[in-house]
């Protein structure tokens, strides 16, 4: 067994990586697969001018999970939170919760006051709500219908000025 490490720079072979974990979950359309791919593309890319940064979490060469967050440029201090997976088989085991505290510290370091997360309202995604309001996230809106019928965005958010 390995230790965790965190790791910010994306390599070529991350953008498989990022769609077999974000299949995996089981709970991201073909699209949004493809959109997680793209946006390693743009900081592959583009570099550290890239508006995407990246987390990722590695025991030894498998990477368990993932996080792309970034200032928001419509604000004067809010950063969002755009992705986070975690490879099925390590669900429980503090990876999700390593990566989100790390994206927490480095965003409150880049001056962020409010950090934001959408996610689904869906059935499925009650585990995933569970875990931002564990990690201390509060409701900030509901978009009825938003998604598809009956499926709504459900908007968090957590003060870290």
């Amino acid at each position: 067994m390995h230790a965790l490490t965190l790791r910010t720079e994306v390599r070529r072979s991350d953008r498989e990586r990022i769609a077999q974990i974000t299949t995996a979950t089981e709970m991201f359309h073909p699209p949004e697969v493809a959109v997680a791919v793209e946006l390693a593309d743009d900081r592959l890319t583009k570099g550290n001018t890239s508006d995407y940064q990246f987390l990722f979490v590695d025991e030894g060469d498998a990477t368990l999970g993932y996080a792309i967050y970034g200032f928001n440029s419509m604000t004067k201090s809010s950063w969002d939170l755009y992705w986070i997976a975690v490879d099925p088989e390590c669900h429980g085991t503090g990876v999700g919760r390593l990566l989100l505290a790390e994206v927490e510290s480095r965003a409150r370091a880049g001056g962020c006051t409010h950090l934001w997360v959408e996610t689904a309202g869906g059935e499925n995604y009650k585990p995933t709500r569970a875990f931002y309001l564990a990690m201390g996230y509060k409701i900030a809106g509901d978009l009825h219908d938003f998604y598809a019928p009956g499926d709504s965005k459900i908007v968090f958010v957590k003060a870290l000025g």
